[in-house]
């Protein structure tokens, strides 16, 4: 704040000072936060990949290879697990521009709001509807990790989040993504020896 003069608002300082405003906030009892979200050195025993991929329930499917990103202002699911799991009949017209940190965009014609499961804790998640190839069936943005209030630690491959419960977590999907690793490379090889 900036202030000037001997006055605040045609208050002088001395009356401000005799004044003494008083302001709470009430919170509701699954607001706060009662334990500790911490991650410790055992947490990182067998990892090797960078990345932090899960499976997460959505409906009633598991879906592997989901991908946390923090830094996606989206959530993110291929046409093709949607098709795939016969969901694409609550798809809502919606075009959207997104773009990437390379500058590359692509425009989304479709969102559809779908049920997620995470270890019990369930949320109604508004997906960005893509068609084009990536990597990952799911992108999970910043708009369900804050709605479910997660701490990620890529380090140690594990999602932490606050429940009435406690604390709950989702660990890394490590042989997943071994597994999407591996075929990969091993296409990558395949083109290379083609060439």
């Amino acid at each position: 704040m900036i202030f000037g003069g001997n006055k605040i608002n045609v208050v002088t300082f001395s009356a401000a000072k005799k004044t003494k405003v008083s302001v709470t906030h009430s919170k509701r009892p699954w607001d706060v936060i009662e334990d500790d979200i911490t991650f410790a050195d055992e947490d990182t025993d067998g990892l090797l990949l960078p990345h932090l991929v899960i499976s997460l329930n959505v409906l009633d499917f598991k879906i592997k290879h989901v991908l946390e990103d923090p830094r996606s202002s989206a959530n993110i699911i291929q046409w093709r697990v949607l098709e795939k799991d016969k969901l694409t009949g609550s798809i809502i017209p919606a075009t959207k521009l997104l773009t990437r940190f390379n500058l590359a965009s692509m425009t989304t014609r479709e969102e559809i709001l779908l049920p997620t499961n995470a270890e019990g804790v369930m949320k109604m998640t508004l997906f960005e509807v893509v068609g084009g190839d990536m990597s990952y069936n799911i992108i999970l943005g910043r708009p369900w990790l804050h709605e479910m209030k997660v701490v990620p630690s890529i380090y140690h491959q594990l999602l932490k989040f606050p429940t009435p419960e406690g604390v709950k977590q989702i660990r890394g999907d490590q042989p997943a993504t071994r597994e999407m690793n591996s075929i990969s490379i091993s296409s990558r090889k395949g083109k290379e020896h083609e060439a």
